[in-house]
Order: C-alpha cells, then sequence, then structure tokens
C-alpha cells in the first residue's frame, strides 16, 4: 500500500484544454498525507507550441581570435574573420551580422566582391565560400573545396569575375566568382621561375594585378622570389630574387613602383625600369650601432603604400622593431614624408587596412583612416589629422576589458533607467577622441516597432560591473561600476585574501538589481557582499560593514552557557542602525599561533569617502574565517526592497540581514532551519579534514593547457575531497530511495577543470546523511535564536566556542558550494576539460557521501502563507537547497516608516517542507488565475537628493499580495519549483501539489526561470545537455524542447540566463554576448529588427586618365579576362583538383540570390533614378531645340521681309 501511494504522489493531472480540474493532492514533505482537497482552480492557458520558435537573434562583442580583416569601400563595409570559423560584418550602429561557416574551419582570408553585395571567404580547410549579403542574414552561394593544394593567398581586382588563388605548393589557379569553377588557366611555379633555379620559391604570398596593366600579375613567393607574370603571352616579365623572406607587397598607384616588406625588418622600393636591385633600402627602426652594423629587427608583416594629392605618400606597417628593446609593446608605424609616428598597441596585431577614397587602384588613392585589427580590441586611426586620433568605437568591442564572471538580463525594465544610467555613465567617458564621423557606415539600420528597455549586466574578474543598453538587439554602455573602491587596496602578498584567491580578490560572483527601487547588490570571490542605492547627487558617506559567522564547524560543540560568547551575535547597544564596523586584524591575528579566525578576506574603507552620483555603496557584508579556514563562497542571494531584507546563503548556512537597521536578523546553519521537520535521517559526519583552494571562475579562454595548475588559483572554484561510497544496502530507506536522483545546481559550476586527470566535483546526488549532527557538526548558531533582537558580530578578540578535546579526531572543515564530487574521464585538451561535466555519468557517484553539506542553493522573498493554518499572506522568504528541500521561513515586518525603523524584524522559522529531486533552482508565484505575482518593491528615492520641507521623503511601497486579486477564486496561491531535476507546483496554503513533471533523467537544469511570453507565463529551462524546454504553467505540460547546443561548456553554463519577451543569453565566448529567443513573435518580426547590410549605391566612375595617360600608359582597358580564363580558352580544370559545393541559394548562384525582393527594388529604385535622369535631360534637350527653331525662324522671317521687295539683279 506504501508503494502504490508513492506512485499516485508523483501523478500529474491536467486536462487537455489547458484548463485546470480538480487536481489531485500531493505530499509536503515526501510523505503521502490525507490533505484536503482544493477548491477547484480554472487557469484558462493560452500559450501552445506554436508560440515557441528558437533561434538566434544577435552577438555582441569582440569577435573571439580574430584572423582576418576586410572592407568594401563603396558599400562602407567591415568583415573580420576568426579561427572558429565564425564572421562579424559590422557597418554603421545597429548594423551587425555574424556568420558562422558549419565546418568550423579557421578564416584565412575575406575578399568582398566590391559594391556587388557579396563576400568570398578562404578557411584553413582549403575551402573558398562566396557569401551573399543582399539578405538580412547572408547565406553560402557556393563553395569550392581544394583536394590537393592548400591555399595561402587570395586577390580579387575589382570589378572582376575572377579570383586569383595562390597555394602552398606555389601555383596560381583562377576561379569563376559566378559559378565558383576552376578555370583551366594555372600558373605553374616552375613556369613562373627560371629554369636554372635549383630551389623551390615556396608558398605564394602575395597576388595583385599592376595598376598600370590588370594584363599584368605580380606573384610574390615566400623565399624573396617575386614574379610579374604577363596573363596574355603566358610569361614572365621580369623576376626578381631577393635574399630575405617576403611577407607583403605594396603598389603605388600609377604602377611604376611597389614596396615590399621583408622578415629582417627592412622595406625594398622596386622600380619596374630596373629590378636587378631594389631602388631603395631601409629600416625604419634600425639603428646603426658603434660597430657601423645595423641592428638586428623583428620581421615587418605587412606593408601598405598609399599615395596623396595634398601631401607625401603613406607607408603603413606593422612591426619591424629592433630585438633589444625586450618588453615593447605592438606597434603599428605610420611614414608620412620624413615624419615617423609609432603607435604602440595594448595587444598584437592581426591585420591592418588603409581606408582609401576610391576603389580603383590606378588612382591617388587619398587615405583617411586605418582599421587596426588586435588580438582582442579593433580599433581606427585618423590618417586626416597630424596626430593621428583614434574614433571611438561605436560597437560594443570591450565587454571582455575583464573576463566576465557573471551576467544578468532584465527585458521590460523602468523606461526611465536607460536615460539616467547613461547620464551619469557619459561624465566618465574618455576623450580624446576624432571629432570626425566613424567611417564605417555601411547599412541601414532603423528602431523597429517591437522593442522594449532591456539592460544586460555583466560582471568581470576585477570587481567592476557594466550596465549595458540592449533594446532593439543592440547593445551600447550606459554605467560602469568598481566595487574594488570599497575595499582598501591590499598590499602585494599580504592580503589576508591570498590565500583565498591568488588572483582576482574582487571578482563579482552574482549579482542582484531591483529595477524598480534601484537597490543593486553583489556577491564578490572573498565571501562578500555589497549593497548599493542609487542617487543623482555626490555624497560624503562612510560604508557601514557588517561581520557574519555562518561556519559549521564539526568539532566545536555549543553549550547553552556559552550564548553570552557566541561571536556571531551579541547583543547591541541599541536597536537603532549603528555603523560597525571592521576590526583591522593582521594575516595573522586570532590565535597565539598565527591561524587566522574572526577576520574577513578584506579590509572596508573606514573613513568618510566622497562618492560620485550613480551607484554609491552603503552597507558590505563579509563572512569571516574561522579557525584557520576560509569562509565559504555565497552560493545564493536574493534583496527585498519593500522589507529592506537581504539574504543570503551558502554550503553551512543562511543569514538574513536588515540593511536598513544594518544589523543581523538570522544566521544558522541549514539543519537548525529544519526544527523538528527535518525529513532526512542524518549520519555523523567522516572524521576527515580538508584544506580549501581555488582555481578557475575567470580564466574563460579556451586555450589554456599552458597553464600551470597551481597558477591558476582564481575566484570560484575549489578542490574537491574524494568521496566516500557507502554501500546503498546499509543506508536508511527514506535516504535510499532518493539515490537516482542527481543534482548540481549553477553555483557548483563556476570551476574551470585543470590539468589532465584532475577530478571535478560536482554534486550527483541526495548525498546528505547527518542524523547525529546536533552533537558533532553544529553552527555557532545553532542555539535558539530570540525573535526581535537584531545581533552584531564582536571582532577578533571575542572569545572562542570550546575547543576540540586533545584525544579527538579532526573533522572536515566546510568545502566551499561544491561539496559533492562527480568522476569524470580524463582529458588531455581544453575543450574536454570544459566541456566534461556534461558527459555520462557513472553510477558509481549515486552513492551518498558522508562528507556531504546541504547548501543553500536559492532564495527569494514573497508575499505567502508561512504555515498551512495562515488565513492572510504574510513577508516569506522561500529557501531551496542542495537536496531539493524547499523551507518556508514567515516573517514580521513592521509597515510604519518610523515603527519599521527603531522595532526589529521577527524571523521565525515554520519548519515547513516541501520535496523536490535535485538541487532546488527556482521559485515561483502565481495567483490563482494564473498570472505572474511579483515580489513587492519600494519606489526609487533619492537619499541624498535636498530635503524639501513640503514633500518629506517617505518610503512608498508596492505590493503585489496574492489576496489582492483573488475575488473569484478566494485566498491562495500557486508556488512554482523547479529544480535540477523536476518542476512542481504547489496550491497554498494548503501545501497540496497539484502538478508534477520530471523534466530530465539523462541530464539535470543549469537555468530555469518563470517567464513572460506572448502575455502569458511559462517555465523556461536550460539543460546541461544543450536543451533548451519550456513548461506551461500551471499545468507543466511540454510546448518545447529544442537540442540548442550539443554540449555545454563550462562558459556558457554560468552565463547563460532567461529574461521576458521569451528571450534569452549567454557569452558564446570569453569575449561574446549570444542572445538567442525563444519566442516565434520574435524569430517572425526579426527580419524588420535586424540592420540590411547592403544598399544600392552608384559605382564611384573612374578618373580620366587623358589622351596621353591612356595612350603611354598600356593597353588596360583592352583587358579581357573572359577571353584568357573562360573554357572556351583555357578548357577544363581538373576535376580532382578543387570540388563544386552548391550553396543554400542553389546552383543559380548569385544572379539568383540577387532576384529576391530587396534586390528587385533596388534595382527598380535605380532604374527609376535613372529614368528620371534620362527624362530631364531629353527635356533640357527638346527645350533647348525649340528655342533654336524659335531663333531660326525669327532670324528666316527677317531675312524674308529684307529681301522681300528685291529684283534678281540686286542680290
Amino acid at each position: 500500500m506504501k508503494k502504490f501511494r508513492k506512485v499516485l504522489d508523483g501523478l500529474t493531472t491536467s486536462s487537455p484544454g489547458g484548463t485546470i480540474g480538480s487536481p489531485s493532492c500531493g505530499s509536503a514533505a515526501g510523505t503521502p498525507t490525507a490533505a484536503p482537497t482544493p477548491k477547484e482552480i480554472d487557469v484558462q492557458e493560452t500559450l501552445v507550441s506554436e508560440n515557441f520558435q528558437l533561434c538566434k537573434t544577435v552577438r555582441h562583442g569582440f569577435p573571439y581570435q580574430p584572423t582576418a580583416l576586410a572592407f568594401d569601400p563603396v558599400q562602407k563595409l567591415l568583415a573580420v574573420g576568426s579561427r572558429s570559423g565564425g564572421v562579424r560584418i559590422l557597418g554603421r550602429p545597429g548594423v551587425d551580422c555574424f556568420c558562422q561557416h558549419e565546418s568550423g574551419a579557421a578564416v584565412l582570408q575575406l575578399q568582398f566582391l566590391i559594391n556587388e553585395g557579396a563576400l568570398v571567404t578562404a578557411c584553413a580547410d582549403d575551402t573558398l565560400h562566396l557569401w551573399n549579403l543582399r539578405q538580412r542574414r547572408p547565406a553560402i552561394l557556393h563553395s569550392l573545396k581544394f583536394n590537393r593544394e592548400r591555399i595561402t593567398f587570395c586577390h580579387l581586382p575589382f570589378q572582376s569575375k575572377w579570383l586569383y588563388v595562390g597555394t602552398e605548393r606555389g601555383n596560381t589557379h583562377i576561379v569563376n566568382i559566378e559559378s565558383f569553377i576552376l578555370s583551366g588557366y594555372v600558373i605553374m611555379w616552375n613556369k613562373a621561375i627560371e629554369l636554372s633555379t635549383k630551389t623551390h620559391p615556396g608558398p605564394v604570398v602575395h597576388l595583385s594585378d599592376s595598376p598600370k596593366d590588370e594584363g599584368k600579375l605580380l606573384i610574390g613567393f615566400e623565399s624573396g622570389t617575386i614574379v610579374q607574370w604577363d596573363l596574355r603571352v603566358k610569361k614572365a616579365d621580369f623576376r626578381i630574387y631577393y635574399d630575405e623572406a617576403i611577407h607583403s607587397v605594396g603598389w603605388h598607384h600609377e604602377g611604376k613602383q611597389f614596396m615590399c616588406s621583408h622578415s629582417d625588418g627592412s622595406l625594398t622600393l622596386w622600380n619596374l625600369r630596373n629590378t636587378t636591385k631594389p631602388f631603395q633600402v631601409t629600416f625604419p627602426h634600425g639603428k646603426i650601432q658603434k660597430d657601423g652594423r645595423k641592428e638586428s629587427c623583428k620581421p615587418i608583416l605587412k606593408v601598405e603604400y598609399k599615395t596623396s594629392r595634398s601631401s607625401e605618400p603613406f607607408v603603413i606597417f606593422s612591426g619591424g622593431l629592433s630585438y633589444d628593446k625586450a618588453g615593447r609593446r605592438p606597434t603599428l608605424t605610420i611614414m608620412h614624408g620624413k615624419a615617423i609616428t609609432v603607435l604602440e598597441m595594448d595587444y598584437p596585431i592581426v591585420e591592418f587596412m588603409a581606408l582609401c577614397e576610391t576603389p580603383y587602384n590606378n588612382e591617388v588613392q587619398e587615405p583617411y583612416a586605418v582599421v587596426v585589427l588586435l588580438e582582442k580590441d579593433l580599433i581606427v586611426v585618423d590618417l586626416t589629422q597630424s596626430n593621428f586620433p583614434v574614433f571611438e568605437n561605436p560597437y560594443p568591442m570591450d565587454i571582455h576589458e575583464s573576463p566576465v564572471t557573471c551576467t544578468a538580463y532584465f527585458a521590460e525594465c523602468p523606461p526611465d533607467i536607460i536615460p539616467i544610467l547613461y547620464s551619469i555613465g557619459a561624465k566618465h567617458k574618455k576623450t580624446g577622441y576624432s571629432q570626425k564621423e566613424w567611417p564605417i557606415g555601411g547599412g541601414t539600420w532603423t528602431l523597429g516597432s517591437h522593442t522594449y528597455p532591456e539592460i544586460i549586466i555583466t560582471g568581470h574578474a576585477d570587481g567592476s560591473i557594466k550596465f549595458w543598453d540592449a533594446s532593439a538587439i543592440t547593445l551600447q554602455m550606459l554605467y560602469k561600476l568598481k566595487t574594488s573602491k570599497v575595499f582598501e587596496k591590499p598590499k602585494p602578498g599580504e592580503g589576508r585574501a591570498a590565500e583565498l584567491v591568488e588572483e582576482d580578490p574582487f571578482a563579482v560572483q552574482m549579482v542582484s538589481w531591483c529595477p524598480q527601487s534601484r537597490i543593486f547588490c553583489v556577491v564578490g570571490i572573498s565571501a562578500h557582499i555589497i549593497l548599493y542605492r542609487f542617487s543623482k547627487c555626490d555624497a560624503n558617506t562612510q560604508i557601514v560593514s557588517l561581520e557574519v559567522r555562518l561556519q559549521c564547524e564539526s568539532e566545536d560543540v555549543i553549550s547553552p552557557s556559552e550564548n553570552e560568547n557566541n561571536p556571531c551575535f551579541s547583543e547591541p547597544g541599541s536597536h537603532s542602525p549603528q555603523p560597525h564596523h571592521q576590526h583591522p586584524a593582521s594575516p595573522g591575528s586570532g590565535t597565539l599561533e598565527g591561524i587566522k579566525d574572526s577576520i574577513p578576506c578584506l579590509k572596508v574603507k573606514d573613513r568618510v569617502v566622497r562618492v560620485p552620483p550613480g551607484y554609491q555603496a552603503e552597507l558590505v557584508i563579509q563572512l569571516l574565517w574561522t579557525d584557520g579556514e576560509p569562509p565559504q563562497q555565497i552560493t545564493s542571494l536574493d534583496i527585498n526592497s519593500a522589507y529592506g531584507l537581504l539574504a543570503f546563503g551558502n554550503c553551512n548556512g543562511l543569514a538574513v540581514v536588515d540593511y536598513l537597521q544594518k544589523t543581523i536578523l538570522l544566521c544558522m546553519s541549514t539543519l537548525d532551519l529544519y526544527g523538528t521537520a527535518d525529513p532526512y535521517q542524518r549520519l555523523t559526519r567522516s572524521p576527515r579534514r580538508n584544506r580549501q583552494s581555488t582555481s578557475g571562475l575567470t580564466e574563460l579562454s579556451d586555450n589554456q593547457q599552458s597553464i600551470d595548475m597551481e597558477r591558476s588559483k582564481s575566484p570560484t572554484s575549489v578542490h574537491y575531497p574524494t568521496s566516500l561510497h557507502n554501500d546503498p544496502r546499509v543506508l536508511p530507506e527514506p535516504v535510499a530511495s532518493l539515490r537516482a536522483s542527481h543534482y548540481s545546481p549553477v553555483f557548483y559550476l563556476l570551476d574551470n577543470v585543470k590539468g589532465p586527470g584532475r577530478k571535478l566535483s560536482l554534486p550527483t546526488d541526495l548525498k546528505t546523511d547527518l542524523d547525529h549532527v546536533n552533537g558533532h557538526c553544529t553552527s555557532p548558531t545553532s542555539q535558539p535564536c530570540s525573535a526581535g533582537k537584531p545581533r552584531i558580530p564582536m571582532g577578533p578578540e571575542g572569545s572562542r566556542l570550546t575547543r576540540r578535546g586533545p584525544g579527538r579526531p579532526p573533522f572536515r572543515k566546510a568545502q566551499s558550494a561544491a561539496c559533492m564530487e562527480i568522476s569524470l574521464p580524463v582529458s588531455h585538451t581544453e575543450e574536454s576539460r570544459e566541456n566534461s561535466f556534461s558527459r555520462s555519468r557513472s553510477s558509481s557517484v549515486s552513492s551518498i557521501d558522508r562528507d556531504t553539506k546541504e547548501a543553500i542553493t536559492t532564495l527569494q522573498f514573497g508575499e505567502s502563507y508561512g504555515r498551512k493554518s495562515d488565513a492572510l499572506p504574510t513577508p516569506c522568504l522561500w529557501v531551496g537547497t542542495s537536496l531539493g528541500v524547499v523551507l518556508l521561513i514567515p516573517m514580521s515586518i513592521p509597515t510604519n516608516q518610523e515603527e519599521r525603523m527603531e522595532e526589529s524584524v521577527t524571523i521565525g522559522p515554520s519548519g515547513m517542507v516541501l520535496m523536490l529531486k535535485g538541487s532546488v533552482l527556482r521559485f515561483g508565484f502565481l495567483d490563482c488565475m494564473g498570472a505572474h505575482i511579483q515580489s513587492p518593491y519600494e519606489v526609487w528615492r533619492d537619499l541624498n537628493a535636498p530635503e524639501d520641507p513640503d514633500r518629506p521623503r517617505r518610503r512608498k511601497l508596492v505590493n503585489f499580495s496574492p489576496s489582492s486579486s483573488q475575488d473569484a477564486c478566494g485566498e491562495g496561491h500557486l508556488a512554482v519549483v523547479c529544480s535540477e531535476r523536476q518542476a512542481k507546483v504547489f496550491l497554498m496554503p494548503s501545501q497540496s501539489c497539484l502538478f508534477v513533471h520530471n523534466i530530465t533523467e539523462s541530464s539535470f537544469v543549469l537555468r530555469a526561470d518563470v517567464v513572460s511570453v506572448c502575455n502569458s507565463v511559462c517555465l523556461a529551462c536550460f539543460c546541461a545537455n544543450g536543451h533548451v524546454m519550456t513548461l506551461s504553467l500551471p499545468s507543466l505540460r511540454p510546448l518545447m524542447d529544442v537540442n540548442y547546443l550539443p554540449l555545454t561548456d563550462m562558459r556558457i553554463a554560468r552565463t547563460f540566463c532567461f529574461t521576458n519577451g521569451g528571450q534569452a543569453l549567454y557569452l558564446s565566448s570569453p569575449t561574446e554576448i549570444q542572445r538567442i529567443t525563444y519566442s516565434q513573435e520574435m524569430c517572425d518580426n526579426l527580419q524588420e529588427m535586424l540592420g540590411e547590410l547592403f544598399t544600392p549605391i552608384e559605382t564611384p566612375e573612374a578618373q580620366n586618365r587623358g589622351f596621353l595617360k591612356g595612350f603611354f600608359g598600356g593597353n588596360a582597358h583592352t583587358f579581357d579576362r573572359e577571353e584568357l580564363f573562360g573554357e572556351a580558352a583555357a578548357g577544363k580544370a581538373s576535376r580532382s583538383l578543387a570540388q563544386h559545393i552548391p550553396g543554400q541559394a542553389g546552383l543559380e548562384g548569385m544572379k539568383v540570390a540577387a532576384s529576391g525582393a530587396v534586390g528587385d527594388l533596388a534595382r527598380a529604385r535605380i532604374a527609376l533614378d535613372e529614368r528620371g535622369q534620362r527624362l530631364g535631360e531629353l527635356e533640357e534637350r527638346t527645350a533647348l531645340m525649340m528655342t533654336s527653331a524659335e531663333t531660326f525662324s525669327k532670324h528666316a522671317h527677317e531675312l524674308m521681309l529684307k529681301c522681300k521687295d528685291k529684283k534678281w539683279y540686286q542680290f
């Protein structure tokens, strides 16, 4: 009978039409009880599976590991290729498109078909791709895979349909861009060089047609050989053999000279009249030493030789510095006449390109800017000003300025918050930028109709916080906050956080923000919390510091007589909010032996500081060291501005702080929260001790194999102990029955596994069994806490608890947030290490670990019913733990403003317990009509603004009580609880389980949230196996399940977050944020929101060369490539050499893709403009002819009158 009742307990009741009938009753604490049947709840669910579709929207940030650069001088578009096969196409602000090669091969080179709306990419897998840019989401039209040769260089002449492709073997092939078929015309390397040459010239590193004659192709080989090949007669005009290797070549626009950069740091200038030796050799950065020899210099990787009408030519190159100057940063050198300007860069230069006015290579180039692509930045230098300032970058390229450690996404924000943050952030912007307009202004973008205020918050490893305006799928930084300014600067090697975190002691672990009250809370890696209030005025303030001792000491026994000496609770002198500052303590303070005890990791500034407008720190809460052990990292946080309360927890317990009175209200171990309602039979803990070590939050890079394990200590990871697996046969039945429920809450995923063979500890099961905890592992606050007495900590001089007896073995100290373990396969690559947590798990990890602690995994304030007997909702704190337990803690909060500041808040754990499989991740509340209930909040008020005597500032609270909207359904509300394995909907206050849905059995949920979509609500989940799912509320019907990511890595796991409106985001690379949508409505409107890459623009006409230049300058305009390279003249290429692969747009390629609605409209518009122009010209000519005819008629009439009466002989 017991087994049958358990089966009934897991049943889900829902009706097909979305209307919930009389639900079945469930168990409150895992054991079936005869709960009274609740009233019938009638919720008409409107969401169906057709409302959901998953697709990517836009990618923000700097392209990760860039490799290539290209620019269209007519369309004003910039393309950046990356090592992972991605291509970012940038235009004016708002025009930002991301394309991805399916192969994932690195992009070697990019070539725009200038003003044609197409782009050619050459990838490391020796494949050429043609992209169509005449649509909002570019697609591949053709691909050409080389089978026997490796591509090294490509060149596409302006207004040509023939692409030159150089290979590693030294051969040059020619590809027809329209059909993407290889021509039979090939320039073999042995034909290009002289027969007497005994060595191979090396790969082709340069190809370009002569500005003087398009029929002459300049081929540069790596060894230093340069050949000018006459394409008509198929032979070399001249050959140059130089001793130094060639890296790049740049032509003078007249076609009479060209410049080469070499591996010895030299530049050579060659004149076509005499190619036996260079016309000029210069070492721009090589000085002559005392012995007369030149300094050895680094290679000049690229040079550009650009002419100007009004001044001397520009010679721009990268590299070439002397070797003896170690530690110098990468440089870009601009030689303009006799002036040499060296621009130092923050990162290595990947590629640069001069932007010129004309697309023709035989005209004066007139460079106006230089785009410099660095490893981690993109800058544009203004060449029109003598001091060469940089342009202010309108793209969000500095997301990774410090590694991103956490993200938060807020949609439908108050409309006034974005302008306020922008106005304050604008005061701190850098100056000295060029005053000219950003030169990359291609494409068109308009603000769509489906926009609303959105804000993205990123936390970083250096403790900084960035607020971004994410409205209308754009991204612009609003405001930057530095949390490290709250603390004193730690001395090198002496900081108290040195043993906890070697690097980045201020790294941000999580954030909590209330947009309505503008209260902002930051959790740092050094077990600290900072509370910020927003103000438009600057102020002089002294930051209040609270210290909390939240440590579970397994060897300490607390007796009732020690209440007075408890370091965590001491009676304040009064109930008024007094500032409680830290006690300064040296790293060795606490005991005579130098063991750290009762000291925080960081030192808060204890003086009055001047704070600018914006977010101003009001309160700092720090966890203390205990008996030489660092505090455990904070795993959960919630703040409520209406209540004036802040709650946080870790693997030791829970603390609640009144931030209005600056007092600690509650500080208890997780076990003590249960009281007599503990659902588990606990076993004693294993008598072992381990020290905590740290590694990995900030290292977001994918290629960290070379980093030593010992150096990798970082903000969030911990070293996990080896688990002690118990025989399930000896476990108590309630525990053994729960073993199959693996769990790994999100806060455990903050580790980067480093080094081959290291074991990553992750939570796997409901593995805690601590029965005799009261005698051995009791929190310092486990004695009864009298309600209504605010507590503050004593300093390190406070008396210690009872020490361990001389004969007692040392017990294990708390092991950070992830006290539980999962065995992973040994991996030797970074990818497998980073992605390892989502692999399959062995059955051996399902056992109960004696060393497991029950961590607080999620917290939520709200109006609810703390007890079944409650008739009215009261302020409550919902607590979720790593063992799938939900606790409710009711609170009594004074409502009057004066009473709220003087009287204390009373908190009393009710002992109410609900159970789920896996650690609890999220709470959500609905009324009985299915509408989402928001948490109450306080309306923002500026505490630093001048006081108005007529209108005193008072707290204005907005409360969403469940009973306020329950006229039809009576009292009560629905509570949605999601764990990493299942979701449940409970009816409050009866605590009956109405619906339950097992989300996954083979994986576990990483992120879950109750979000609004299409004027309704649903539960959105993201699993470790890459699945994104949505469930209806309250019936928990599956609406969408998409295998979005084939393998989830650690970075995605810790940065994935949902928001309202059917949107989500995650960090797709260490430098990029990927936004996605799971709403069908937004997918339908996405085309409207995206920018248009291609805009119809008239190609500028070539300058008139004049008769003499055309006569003496060669016959460039008579060169017909089709006649030379076509199949009729050159024949077909070998089929085994390259394979043609049709793209998504079909075999018709460019013509078919360009014949879409946009292309047709654009061409029709241009045709109409041309027709109108011709009609206007025709009208003018007609008017001139009419005027001329009238004049002729007038003169003829006058002549007739004059000659009318004359005789013939009078003429």
